[in-house]
């Protein structure tokens, strides 16, 4: 066994405390997933491992630990030169078979790497990092922008190998790869055996128990609460009737009525004593709890079944088709998900219904008056602070801000939104488009970046508010969750 120990990790940034006094052991040959709600210290335990940040505490390890995704100079270059960039010592042969079990193609190491789809990078990069001999891999969302194939040949490419510590907020991913989870909680950190499934299974029965266990003391320092006082009460009206006088006209026996008061008394204090063990067990408990609040979406009811329609269309960038024929359209009430390879024109169909690409051929039908909401697949150019955001789309600050809180922002909402982690920008985004009113929800990879519990509040809202949708989502348990039926392009 080759432990990674951690002992009382403290960490900031600035005014912001990341971790305090963490302690827990790994074993260097897990498949270990790392879990939590954005801006719980994921990608900032990664890069401690890797020495990227001081510290105070102790990490103990005898491996050399390499961060991943890699920084690539000069995106120019043939892929088999970042290839020996990355693991020198590695035979091309090598690079060939690792590139193969990854379903990518030899020719493609002769190719510009700037000129791969965002899954083909992910794919050489991963086969450089597990052909470096004599480290620890810290893979930090493989899966984002990778499609679901894609995504199901990295698990599989992982559940081969040994040694390495994942972030992911992709439940079917987790589930194909890891065989221990490491989640990073409100109040500490907890290592258990078993992919994601069992983990939050497990997770999810604690925090019932806990809950039970809590609606059971409360009651129990209500009933003790009671007991005390009304005994109390009793035990100053005992000592009061010492010195007076019984309904037969005699003096009362002072010595038994002082003894009577006593022992009610002592019952008294014995019921705060147990009211407050009680209240202390309560401040054990549900300190992890993950609060998953109710989101709110302001569809529209829009007056035709027929919102799009594509029928042989065919989109252009330049004279260069990249996708279709399309033949499909979108009817009130349905959520429609677009599956397919990475490159296959998903996004490009979002460009057409948006307006930002004008290249197609074909029939393609938007309904008269119709008003969409989009969420673009990534975050570029987003800048300026939220206010400005808010009132550029006509939405409240504080109602925008509330819904980010909701969602488990983490993080100050007074600042440039172009500082904040790409989950946060993401998590703007989403918010813009839960707050405007629209007949249809245009959503691209709306959950790269986004945390699994941020991911299950989305998904029980469009379950409630069953709005009309299309969206791309790569995240397979999502998916099949809330769409009402798939268009393979």
């Amino acid at each position: 066994m080759s432990l990674i120990e951690v002992k009382n990790l403290t960490f900031s940034y600035g005014a912001e405390r990341v971790f305090e006094n963490v302690s827990f052991n790994v074993d260097a040959n897990w498949k270990l997933g790392l879990v939590g709600r954005n801006g719980r210290g994921k990608t900032t335990f990664l890069k401690l491992l890797a020495g990227k940040y001081e510290y105070s505490g102790k990490i103990y390890a005898n491996e050399k630990f390499v961060y991943f995704p890699f920084e690539v100079n000069n995106c120019d270059r043939p892929v088999y030169e970042i290839t020996e960039q990355i693991c020198p010592q590695a035979e091309q042969w090598e690079v060939i078979r690792e590139l193969s079990i990854l379903n990518v193609s030899a020719e493609l190491l002769y190719r510009s790497f700037c000129t791969l789809s965002y899954g083909e990078r992910t794919k050489v990069l991963l086969a450089g990092l597990f052909l470096t001999e004599g480290v620890v891999p810290l893979i930090d969302e493989p899966t984002n922008h990778l499609d679901i194939y894609a995504r199901r040949t990295v698990a599989a490419y992982l559940k081969q190998k040994k040694g390495f510590i994942v972030v992911s907020h992709d439940r079917a991913f987790l589930d194909g790869c890891t065989d221990h989870i490491l989640a990073i909680n409100k109040n500490g950190v907890e290592v258990q055996s078993g992919n994601f499934s069992q983990w939050f299974e497990n997770f999810g029965r604690a925090q019932a128990f806990e809950a039970a266990r809590n609606e059971k003391l409360e009651k129990e320092i209500l009933r003790l609460k009671k007991t005390a006082s009304r005994t109390a009460v009793w035990a100053d009206k005992t000592e009061a009737s010492k010195n007076g006088k019984g309904s037969s006209g005699l003096k009362a026996d002072k010595g038994y009525v002082g003894h009577k008061a006593a022992k009610l008394m002592k019952r008294a204090v014995a019921a705060k004593e147990r009211t407050l063990l009680a209240a202390e067990e309560r401040k054990g408990l549900l300190k992890n709890t993950e609060e998953i609040e109710n989101l709110k979406l302001y569809p529209l009811d829009y007056r035709a079944d027929r919102l799009l329609a594509f029928a042989g269309t065919e989109i252009f960038y330049g004279n260069v088709k990249v996708c279709g024929p399309l033949n499909f359209e979108i009817l009130r009430g349905e959520r429609v998900a677009l599956n397919g390879v990475n490159g296959s024109g998903k996004s490009s169909v979002f460009k057409l219904i948006t307006g930002n690409i004008s290249g197609a051929t074909g029939v393609f039908k938007v309904g008269s008056g119709l008003k969409i909401s989009y969420v673009p697949q990534t975050a570029e150019g987003l800048c300026g602070r939220i206010s400005d955001l808010a009132a550029e789309a006509g939405i409240e600050e504080s109602l925008f801000n509330a819904v980010l809180s909701k969602l488990g922002f983490g993080g100050d909402l007074s600042g440039d939104i172009s500082s904040f982690s790409a989950g946060q920008k993401k998590k703007v985004l989403l918010v813009k488009s839960l707050l405007e009113s629209a007949h249809l929800y245009v959503w691209d990879e709306p959950l790269n970046y986004i945390d699994l519990y941020s991911r299950i509040q989305i998904e029980n809202m469009i379950k409630e508010y069953k709005p009309t949708m299309l969206f791309v989502e790569h995240d397979e348990a999502f998916r099949n969750s809330v769409a009402t039926k798939i268009i393979e392009l």
